[in-house]
């Protein structure tokens, strides 16, 4: 016979840091249906009656609480990521190694600028003042 543990289905509750890996894991699902409404919005771009209908969707209130949802969960992610990162990773330069908090910051730089870049193709796309091409070209 073999030595078989027993485990409950809460195992994961009794230690924090399961607890927290858990919780890290669980991320993906609300930006599963992230993904599923942006890729709706893709089909949806057929036709002005469909992607009416898709807007209308992502205007309901439930829609924007799970997308809100989904920031924190992306957030969380990045930030237990980036934690990680230095030491699964550490970078050398020369002989040194590069301190795991100048790397955490680079990479939170990383995330500001790309931020910065896609909201000034926002505001100065015309987006912002609600000027963009509906389906099928027109304004």
């Amino acid at each position: 016979m073999s030595y078989k543990p027993t485990l409950t289905r809460t195992w994961w509750l009794k230690h924090r840091f399961f607890m927290l890996y858990m919780l890290r894991e669980g991320t993906v699902l609300p930006l599963v249906f992230l993904l599923c409404s942006l890729s709706a919005g893709a089909f949806a771009l057929q036709s002005v009656e469909q992607f009416a209908s898709w807007q209308r969707f992502m205007a309901n209130p439930w829609v924007v609480a799970i997308h809100t949802v989904a920031l924190i969960a992306a957030l969380y992610h990045a930030f237990t990521f980036f934690k990680l990162f230095p030491r699964v990773m550490p970078i050398r330069v020369g002989t040194k190694l590069v301190p795991p908090a100048i790397m955490v910051v680079g990479q939170w730089l990383a995330v500001v600028a790309v931020i910065t870049v896609f909201l000034w193709l926002f505001v100065f796309s015309g987006a912002a003042h609600g000027i963009v091409a509906g389906p099928g070209g027109g304004v």
